[in-house]
């Protein structure tokens, strides 16, 4: 696995208070999503990422570059969605995002053909020539996403990028942020605390508590539960087929309708078949099969709580 970002034993500190503690990690390409309550370190970590923030101590690089020398280079390869706004009133879209092309390195000219073409991909196109203060809230998250992507960085860091967008303008802003971590090549890092969000368009997750690192790891083995129970949907409740199970040295729970959770010290596919031999012998439809797992939220709340 290649990694984007390499974090060791960072601290961080506001005068007496430590935003980031021994903070270690390392950030992989691809999707990942940035996890924590508030005041857990989660935009510290950002603004540090960026050379924003200078550790008081700790090492820590950015496709091999020094995050503590705060280098243009880095900020560079860099694209940065700020929960905030950050349009300047009084400038065109097309402008804006031309000007945030520029403040990156890229000759004016450059700039403005790109700024025309993400302007495009995000669906500003239209409106590119309105000035940014007469926009939408959707419209204001989609520039944002605009003036990141612009000087074509290598890695997008996004806060709180659904921020205020009502449920359509969600949907069309994940679709968007899928889009570009998913096929186009870069590498995006999510900060959010609304799980649906980043189980959507992340497949690796860092979950952050109090500065310190908590979690991390891809979705589906956080949300994995011990043991490897399977959940059986069966045509309809049978207590026969229960009991054969039982029988057999397997535990079984209730779920939802007519669904049973089944845990054996077994492999799911050991315990599928044994299912589905107790299931002829008993007379039992099967209709669904699935190793049973945890949601999201209840990962969360557990890797916070540990």
């Amino acid at each position: 696995m290649s990694f984007v970002a390499t974090l060791q034993n960072l601290t961080v500190r506001y005068g007496s208070f430590t935003a980031l503690n021994q903070f270690s990690c390392e950030i992989p390409e691809g999707s990942t999503g940035l996890l924590g309550p508030n005041g857990a370190g989660k935009t510290t970590l950002i603004k540090t990422l960026l050379g924003f923030v200078r550790p008081e101590t700790g090492t820590g690089e950015v496709f091999g570059l020094d995050i503590t020398k705060g280098e243009r280079r880095l900020r560079q390869l860099i694209g940065l969605m700020p929960e905030q706004d950050c349009h300047i009133p009084g400038m065109s879209g097309v402008g804006f995002v031309a000007f945030a092309g520029e403040l990156a390195g890229m000759p004016a000219a450059d700039a403005l053909r790109r700024a025309h073409e993400v302007l495009e991909y995000c669906g500003l196109g239209e409106a590119r020539y309105r000035n940014v203060e007469t926009y939408s809230t959707g419209m204001k998250q989609r520039i944002k996403l605009a003036q990141a992507l612009v000087h074509g960085p290598k890695l997008l860091l996004l806060d709180e990028p659904t921020n205020g967008l009502d449920p359509a303008g969600r949907e069309d802003m994940l679709d968007l942020v899928r889009t570009v971590s998913h096929g186009g090549g870069l590498s995006v890092l999510v900060s959010s605390h609304v799980l649906p969000d980043i189980e959507r368009v992340c497949d690796r997750v860092i979950v952050v508590m109090k500065g310190q690192l908590r979690a991390a790891g891809t979705i589906a083995e956080l949300k994995k539960l011990a043991g490897h129970p399977v959940d059986v949907e069966l045509k309809e409740l049978n207590p026969a087929f229960n009991r054969a199970l039982i029988e057999d040295g397997m535990t079984v729970l209730p779920g939802a309708r007519t669904t049973i959770r089944v845990q054996a010290n077994a492999s799911p596919a050991e315990i599928h078949l044994r299912v589905q031999r107790i299931a002829r012998t008993t007379k039992t439809q099967v209709r669904g099969f699935r190793v049973a797992e945890r949601s999201l939220e209840e990962a969360f709340l557990e890797v916070l709580q540990a």
